[in-house]
């Protein structure tokens, strides 16, 4: 699999609704899977038996993704299910990047099983980066906000 086919797979998918796939092609596997910032892809190439073997640049590439880790405090999902930024469609979000908020603030609902659970903040702190976009699945604790602690 050459890297433009790499690179088409992976936007592919990233349009797609899926949340894993896996693709094997000969000795060459790629596995990516959604629910983190960005998606997680990994790739996996046969130990190197001869020079012409060697791994090629473009699968660096596409795992080059991974190093775009935001380090910090976060709010974790609490359950499976799926997140909505505000109470309604029309309504505006609970909490923007940038807000500061108190202890006991919703930050936005989880919806599991016909049930809107809201989340609310732990700590007073201000929101540095929202990781989960208006109605994508979550995962049982998967970071949904990158805050700073006040």
């Amino acid at each position: 699999m050459d890297f433009k086919e790499i690179k088409e797979l992976i936007r592919v998918f990233d349009k797609s609704e899926l949340n894993k796939l896996k693709v094997k092609d000969g000795d060459f596997e790629i596995s990516m899977q959604t629910g983190f910032e960005g998606g997680t892809v990994v790739a996996h190439t046969p130990a190197p038996v001869a020079p012409a073997a060697i791994a090629p640049v473009p699968v660096a590439a596409v795992a080059a993704p991974e190093a775009d880790v935001v380090l910090g405090d976060t709010v974790n999902s609490p359950m499976v299910g799926t997140y909505y930024a505000s109470p309604s469609p029309e309504s505006p979000a609970f909490v923007k990047v940038g807000d500061t908020v108190k202890k006991g603030q919703t930050l936005c609902i989880l919806e599991a099983m016909k049930i809107m659970n809201e989340v609310e903040a732990e700590f007073d702190c201000k929101i540095v980066k929202a990781l989960v976009e208006d109605g994508h699945p979550v995962e049982y604790d998967m970071p949904i906000f990158v805050v700073e602690k006040l």
